[in-house]
């Protein structure tokens, strides 16, 4: 039996499809797909992360995917209650807002992915259905950590916390922007804004897991003010030198899940996943929803048809029982265990749990224990309306893991193929980083971000005390926002302490940082730390934090367009999304600015 993608579903469909082959069966849409080329490729990543971004409603028509309102945040209670599979793929006639959105598919068609008038006209249709249709309560969950201040040097020199390479903040609140929202102010995290980017560090030239940078600039925000940026590079490794993989899929299945951009996108990001494994790999999947089910005891890659068929046979329906999840995924991970090869759990929920062991403490001390183990775990995130990020974040924190929202096919191709190596394999654990500042010529400062991350200045040597991880590739960007004082030519001392992926002794590095090497002028400093700033700066407003009050979106925007040409061209590619992404929040400025 052929599946036919109608035009409704086109809208979803098309990261993958493009929107001029609604109407077609999937396999055709595929083929055609593949046979255009790299060019249709590059037009396909253009429109990606506006695709899968539709906005839901409680009256939206069968084949339409539920979206969550624009609205504050607020503390899951309970789940929405899943609507039948049988009705996303309806084909009967259709009227009224269904109609409507064919129509709207079909005008779509006719215009080039990813072009201005192609974003511009999606986003219309996006604000058109939210007009026509009351939304869902939006039950998201995001959790306040604060914003750090200026700290006083002579009062505290001594500035402590853990890395962070997580990244799915970042794709939050671009698939906000996107469909004309503007992002909890509790889902934005500097950090995950900034590390989202490619920055060209030069790796570790000796047998250290990493190599740091340190450099500096005037602020282009507030006069009197410098820019200090650490960034840490992780050693790259080639698929050849990857060690065997054995990967649990924990998947939810659970009603909440059922909709393309759930369940439908997580399938397709486990296909790529797989797609780029090597020989040596195992894979096993587990699902949860009401109950648990182990669907494949771990299989090695030359079952890979059986692997992709089990993952195809994937529904939703029913309840949450996470916790249990957990339990039954790490026990197949912990089997495999060996010392040269990575177990790790992958999570792709929507975080939401709502039988069994749900409280947020009990189900992170389910996986208190596994770390020592040897087993890590990732999560990654889909869909909105129900969202519950604090879980998925903590859970990623709490098992050694990293955490990612993926809202595009363009996103899971860039987690699960571009950065592969980064998201299973670590190169150094409970990775520490300590700023002393001089107060000789520091008169304040201020960490820009990684407030969840913060680290008692007494811990940085207990090695007991858990920190962060970071992966093969990874780079980790931290960035200081400082006022100069006096002449001394010492402005700080940088260290990090690391454990080696499974030692439990850290080792301590420390990097001195003087006044000769200040830049002069901000546009003296290099394209990286230029953009860097930028994207600082965009998520600071994006937060509401005071300290960005008076900066300008336009400005900020400038400074990133100087700095949005760059050798590679895949961070090119990112840049100038980030670019449009700025453009869309003109719309919304008024918003920005009342909340």
């Amino acid at each position: 039996m052929r599946r036919i993608i109608t035009p409704p579903l086109c809208i979803l469909a098309a990261t993958s499809l493009s929107l001029t082959s609604c109407g077609k069966t999937e396999q055709e849409a595929l083929s055609s797909r593949d046979m255009a080329g790299q060019a249709a490729q590059v037009a396909a990543a253009k429109s990606d992360s506006t695709t899968l971004s539709s906005p839901p409603s409680a009256r939206a028509p069968a084949d339409t995917p539920a979206a969550p309102r624009p609205a504050a945040i607020v503390t899951a209670k309970s789940k929405p209650a899943p609507r039948p599979a049988d009705k996303l793929a309806s084909h009967a006639p259709m009227k009224g807002p269904a109609m409507a959105k064919r129509r709207t598919a079909t005008r779509l068609s006719s215009m080039g992915a990813g072009t201005t008038a192609y974003q511009s006209a999606l986003s219309r249709a996006y604000r058109k259905d939210s007009d026509l249709m009351d939304p869902p309560k939006n039950t998201e969950d995001y959790k306040d950590y604060g914003i750090n201040p200026m700290t006083t040097t002579a009062e505290d020199r001594f500035s402590t916390f853990a890395v962070d390479v997580d990244t799915a903040s970042y794709a939050i609140a671009r698939r906000k922007i996107l469909t004309g929202q503007i992002p909890p102010r509790h889902a934005v995290r500097v950090e995950e804004f900034v590390n989202y980017f490619r920055y060209d560090y030069a790796g570790p030239r000796d047998d250290r897991p990493f190599a740091v940078h340190m450099d500096a600039a005037p602020s282009p925000f507030a006069p009197n003010r410098h820019l200090l940026r650490i960034g840490v590079q992780a050693k790259k490794l080639s698929l050849r030198e990857r060690k065997p993989s054995n990967l649990v899929f924990l998947v939810d299945v659970s009603g909440s899940m059922r909709s393309p951009d759930k369940l439908g996108l997580a399938k397709r990001a486990l296909r790529i996943l797989v797609d780029n494994l090597k020989d040596g790999d195992t894979v096993a999947l587990v699902t949860y929803a009401g109950s648990t089910r182990v669907v494949l005891e771990p299989t090695g890659l030359e079952q890979k048809t059986h692997i992709v068929s089990s993952i195809e046979d994937l529904t939703a329906g029913g309840s949450t029982n996470m916790g249990s999840g957990l339990e039954l995924a790490y026990g197949r991970a912990a089997k495999n265990l060996a010392p040269n090869t990575i177990s790790r759990v992958i999570v792709l929920s929507d975080g939401d749990a709502n039988v069994g062991n749900t409280g947020h403490d009990q189900i992170l001390a389910t996986i208190k224990g596994k770390v020592k183990e040897g087993v890590t775990l990732s999560t990654i995130g889909f869909g909105m309306g129900n969202y519950k990020d604090t879980m998925m974040e903590q859970l990623a924190n709490k098992g050694n893991g990293n955490y990612y929202y993926i809202d595009s096919l363009n996103q899971a191709r860039r987690v699960f193929q571009e950065q592969l190596g980064g998201t299973l394999q670590v190169v150094a654990k409970d990775v520490k980083i300590q700023v002393e500042f001089d107060p000789g010529s520091v008169a304040h400062y201020r960490l820009i971000g990684y407030e969840n991350r913060n680290i008692a200045d007494r811990d940085f040597r207990n090695d007991r005390v858990d920190a962060g991880e970071i992966g093969v590739g990874h780079t980790v960007t931290a960035l200081y926002e400082v006022e100069l004082t006096g002449k001394a030519e010492k402005l700080a001392t940088v260290r990090i302490r690391a454990k080696k992926p499974r030692g439990s002794k850290a080792t301590e590095s420390a990097y001195p940082f003087g006044r000769a090497d200040l830049h002069a002028r901000f546009d003296a400093a290099s394209a990286d730390f230029r953009f860097a700033a930028a994207v600082m700066a965009a998520a600071e407003i994006l937060r509401g934090s005071r300290h960005a009050a008076a900066w300008k979106v336009d400005e900020i925007k400038a400074i990133a367009a100087s700095a949005a040409e760059v050798g590679d061209p895949r961070a090119n590619s990112e840049r100038n999304e980030f670019l449009q992404l700025l453009d869309s929040l003109r719309p919304l400025r008024d918003q920005l600015a009342t909340r």
